[in-house]
């Protein structure tokens, strides 16, 4: 009938074509019963572009769309309509700062950094350095320099607004560590991660694909890095949530040689 996802005080309900606006407002009321739901959205369509927005409709309880979501002891304020963000991805940014967190004082980059996740919560659960987080939303980056400012970690994390193709191959340092949560586009952005790319960097990569052509993801990127004269090895390859049946987001661990 129905699946959801819960940011903060919002539940955003993805409802079947089939389900009628009676059934909706039934299944509003039922998750009202949790007293941590204030309000209830429908998701009214896919997420799309390269800010990976989604419209909702207000079913029920306070209409509002801007909320506070804690994870791994972090505060992310957000609008849900104008900043993506996916709860369902709390174990991966949770599991990349353990990854950070094996070299101390490293510097990171963090590209299509939203409302900042990933650059927080790396912060907060590791021993990085710096960390550089690059947004092309302008209502994503006002979110992020308050969630830094709320999670206390403006001392290490830099927010820079921007399309990625063009500020990170004009930074002027490279970096240890190299974050992709990219969205599902044509281009893997592989080329301005390798410019700021150095000998030893770890670029977690993370690509949508059906499972049976998965081979041929990595293959691309093995070949795209050729191209551009560098050599990568590709560490690990895990699942990080399905998109579709049989397709997935993949976290794809990259070594630069």
């Amino acid at each position: 009938m129905a699946n959801y996802d819960i940011l903060g005080d919002i539940a955003i309900v993805k409802f079947n074509e089939d389900i009628s606006q009676e059934q909706k407002i039934s299944k509003a009321h039922e998750l009202l019963q949790n007293k941590s739901i204030k309000t209830v959205l429908e998701k009214a369509n896919k997420v799309s572009g390269r800010l990976r927005t989604i419209k909702t409709n207000f079913l029920l309880g306070e209409n509002k769309k801007e909320t506070i979501y804690k994870e791994s002891s972090c505060l992310f304020k957000l609008n849900v309509e104008s900043c993506y963000f996916s709860p369902r991805l709390a174990n991966e940014r949770l599991e990349v700062a353990k990854l950070v967190s094996k070299k101390k004082n490293s510097n990171v980059l963090v590209m299509f950094a939203g409302v900042s996740p990933f650059s927080i919560v790396i912060a907060k659960n590791s021993h990085a350095k710096k960390i550089i987080s690059v947004e092309l939303g302008k209502e994503c980056n006002k979110y992020a320099r308050e969630n830094v400012l709320k999670n206390k970690v403006g001392d290490r994390v830099e927010i820079m607004q921007g399309d990625v193709n063009r500020v990170v191959p004009k930074l002027d340092e490279k970096f240890d560590f190299i974050i992709m949560p990219r969205p599902n586009l044509k281009d893997s952005f592989l080329k301005s991660a390798l410019s700021c790319a150095k000998k030893g960097t770890i670029i977690v990569y993370y690509g949508f694909s059906p499972e049976s052509k998965k081979d041929d993801m990595i293959e691309c990127l093995i070949k795209e890095a050729k191209k551009l004269k560098r050599k990568i090895k590709i560490l690990k390859v895990l699942e990080a949530g399905d998109i579709a049946p049989y397709e997935h987001r993949y976290r794809v661990e990259i070594k630069v040689l």
